[in-house]
């Protein structure tokens, strides 16, 4: 009989790596002439990045530093979802991120669907906020990590357990 392969395919985010992007971030606004004298602040709690800025073109400046820290750190972009801009006291903005962790469901049955339309000899499961894919042929497996590495997926996929 033949062993069957399989693989998983998560959404995972570097939790360290986000906090070593913010605290570049916050080294950078504390010696940023544009940003002296403001009570700008990027912190993280849990799986949320909250944003302050005084007015939109702080708050839009700190979206960008913060983009391209997490970018040199290779943390995908794809992760983030971002809130709407809020008021907050003293005529300040709030923003909060999200950090994406696991594969939500209706991205879950879009990769199913994309792996079934391939006519591969493979399975596809939905697994909590990850999906397993398995089969019998290797060359298979790893030519369904190719189709949706290239895929237009919205969310970021990492393949993990590949056995």
């Amino acid at each position: 009989m033949a062993q069957e392969n399989s693989f998983d395919i998560v959404c995972k985010v570097d939790l360290q790596e986000v906090d070593n992007a913010i605290q570049q971030v916050t080294k950078e606004i504390r010696t940023r002439y544009d940003f002296k004298g403001s009570k700008s602040d990027v912190r993280r709690e849990d799986f949320e990045i909250h944003l302050l800025a005084d007015d939109d073109y702080k708050r839009r400046s700190l979206m960008e530093m913060l983009n391209q820290r997490l970018a040199a750190r290779k943390v995908s972009l794809k992760c983030l979802t971002l809130g709407k801009p809020e008021e907050a006291a003293g005529g300040a903005l709030r923003q909060t991120i999200t950090l994406q962790q696991g594969i939500p469901t209706e991205q879950a049955r879009e990769i199913v669907k994309i792996i079934k339309g391939t006519g591969k000899k493979v399975q596809a499961a939905i697994q909590g906020d990850l999906v397993r894919v398995r089969g019998k042929s290797r060359n298979d497996l790893q030519s369904i990590m190719q189709i949706l590495r290239s895929s237009s997926l919205s969310v970021e996929m990492q393949f993990e357990n590949y056995r």
